[in-house]
């Protein structure tokens, strides 16, 4: 117990912050070095490619085809007509949506066009394809928006 000189039998009431602020810089590392691994969604190998990307908006509607062919919406496994009906109640709601395409580059061509029909048969016509950019010796690959669009 703490007590102030010339003080005798008086408690002083001050509060021993260098743990706390220990304890808060080992989490913000533990935290600033966990999150770049942590990668939320469906895991694929997208096709790397220079594209411009696309400003982000918030809400995104992310379609994934994932290299067994198997379609995701962000992170619910659905069919492709199912896809369609959850787009089309979507759509109604907000027919200026936009949905991003992600599929990993060994699916074959043929899926990626009939998910891609199957969005724009919901009526939606914000189509984006989402890829990474080719390394050119940085040794990291960012993920990208491009501003690829059907008709």
């Amino acid at each position: 117990m703490a007590f102030e000189p010339g003080q005798r039998g008086q408690f002083v009431s001050q509060i021993n912050v260098t743990p706390l602020v220990d304890v808060m810089l080992v989490l913000l590392v533990i935290f600033m070095v966990t999150a770049p691994i942590i990668q939320q969604g469906v895991a694929v190998t997208l096709p790397k490619v220079k594209a411009e990307a696309l400003p982000g908006k918030e809400d995104q509607f992310v379609v994934s085809i994932t290299k067994p062919g198997e379609i995701y919406l962000n992170d619910a496994k659905l069919s492709a007509d199912e896809l369609t009906d959850k787009l089309k109640a979507i759509s109604q709601e907000r027919p200026d949506r936009e949905v991003f395409i992600r599929a990993d580059d060994q699916v074959p061509y043929g899926d990626v066009i009939r998910t891609m029909a199957a969005i724009k048969a919901a009526g939606i016509e914000n189509v984006g394809m989402v890829t990474e950019m080719p390394t050119e010796g940085t040794g990291a690959a960012s993920e990208r928006k491009s501003g690829i669009a059907g008709p």
